[in-house]
């Protein structure tokens, strides 16, 4: 089938890839002629495991291929792929002005019948809104499908190549075979293909985006009270989370969730319930408490070092918003650095992927280090924002001969009191008791 995808982000470039790989001629279409020309010569423009060699394996067989040309790109699919972000406006709400300019011109450059399939996460009605919009502006056949997406960072490529399950809002039966057929390939380890209304599919990404988010609210508010009452969060969530009906997915503590999804998804979902009189007081307090959250790891260094962070050297392991990709998007770890730098603190980072990101964010503002133990020198601590594998079981010797003192700050709790206690830290973590160090770490 020919398909084009507009768009190459996460989204688009992971889905524009994986399409071609099951034998579809794919066209990416964007606006930036870098990008372009960086992923016609095969190079990705976002860090995702598995990603390089499949665009790599299309590219070279001919089924994928990038432009900045709309008339070459639109002219090409027969399913026209959506995949532009939907930002946050001030007020919460998804501005979809992006999404708008793309349907119009599609609209306007089809010389023949498409299926429009809009990947971008949008308010409940939007695809019907433009299904009727783009209809007026052109006199071939066209049908709008909302496909969301439920793609994670990390491990994307195998989640469009193994979905839990493809969601299809369509509202002709002749659309939906049709993307019915390109999603085939994918389902042959029997996951289901469910078809709905257009409304019904665009309330569904965002009803479990905010069930995720919620999840990671409500541990992390636990946690917080766990830490007022002296309790082991980590045996709470051990109590809990084996209740079958519970479960331990998304019930991790830490410094709040990130990304370019479950911020935006929760203010978008509650500004949408408020636009139609109903009070969302839980997406509130997933909200509200997520942004509490994210002050918590700072609030901890601050009141350990009080008075005196302008004096300080901090080293920073972990900058992405999760492990396995270069996203800073919401990142935790981009608040505690900020705030960091405000009260006048040295900031020494490592990342294993997000470095140059950050560079672009910071420039010489903060101290980047390719080696995660040259970050360590001098340091007066060390805080711990993203749990990268290769941080899970260091050389902790080697940590305490380079840190000015042997204390740690954890905002995702990856080690374990007991080796810290051993260990001779002084440790901070999330809703756990703190782990007192030597007397020298005191100071």
């Amino acid at each position: 089938m020919r398909i084009t995808v507009v768009g190459t982000g996460y989204v688009g470039l992971v889905s524009a890839t994986c399409l071609a790989d099951t034998g579809n001629h794919v066209v990416g279409l964007d606006i930036d002629p870098a990008k372009v020309e960086q992923l016609s010569k095969g190079v990705s423009t976002i860090y995702e495991p598995g990603l390089h060699d499949l665009l790599t394996d299309n590219l070279r067989a001919g089924r994928l291929r990038f432009t900045t040309n709309a008339d070459e790109a639109i002219a090409h699919g027969q399913v026209v792929f959506v995949a532009v972000g939907t930002p946050p406006r001030q007020d919460g709400s998804a501005d979809t002005s992006a999404l708008d300019r793309t349907c119009r011109t599609i609209a306007e450059k089809m010389s023949e019948p498409k299926v429009v399939v809009v990947k971008s996460t949008v308010p409940v009605g939007t695809c019907d809104r433009l299904e009727a919009e783009m209809r007026a502006q052109t006199p071939h056949r066209l049908d709008v499908v909302s496909n969301p997406e439920f793609l994670k960072e990390g491990t994307a490529v195998d989640d469009f190549l193994r979905p839990d399950r493809i969601v299809v809002g369509a509202e002709n039966g002749e659309a939906t075979a049709t993307i019915r057929e390109l999603y085939l390939p994918f389902v042959r380890n029997q996951r289901p293909i469910l078809t709905m209304s257009r409304a019904a599919a665009e309330m569904t990404k965002y009803a479990a985006n905010c069930y995720l988010a919620a999840r990671i609210s409500y541990i992390n508010e636990i946690a917080n009270i766990c830490e007022c009452c002296g309790v082991d969060v980590d045996q709470v969530r051990a109590g809990i989370g084996t209740d079958s009906r519970i479960g331990f997915h998304f019930l991790y503590p830490g410094a709040g969730y990130g990304g370019s999804c479950f911020p935006k998804d929760v203010q978008a979902l509650n500004h949408l319930a408020g636009s139609k009189g109903y009070s969302a007081d839980l997406l509130r307090a997933v909200h509200e408490i997520n942004q509490r959250q994210r002050q918590l790891l700072f609030s901890k260094i601050a009141n350990r070092f009080a008075g005196s962070l302008g004096e300080r050297t901090f080293a920073l392991w972990g900058v992405t918003f999760k492990p396995k990709t270069d996203d800073l998007r919401e990142a935790p770890a981009i608040y505690v650095i900020d705030r960091l730098l405000e009260a006048g603190s040295t900031v020494r980072v490592h990342d294993p992927r997000g470095l140059e990101n950050l560079k672009g964010l910071y420039g010489d503002r903060v101290i980047c280090f390719d080696d995660a133990y040259d970050a360590l020198a001098g340091a007066d601590a060390l805080v711990l924002a993203t749990e990268w594998n290769e941080f899970r079981t260091p050389d902790f010797d080697r940590m305490r001969e380079l840190l000015e003192a042997p204390i740690i700050f954890d905002g995702r709790n990856v080690y374990e009191a007991e080796t810290m206690k051993r260990r001779a830290f002084e440790y901070h973590s999330i809703g756990r008791p703190t782990v007192n160090g030597p007397a020298s770490a005191a100071s």
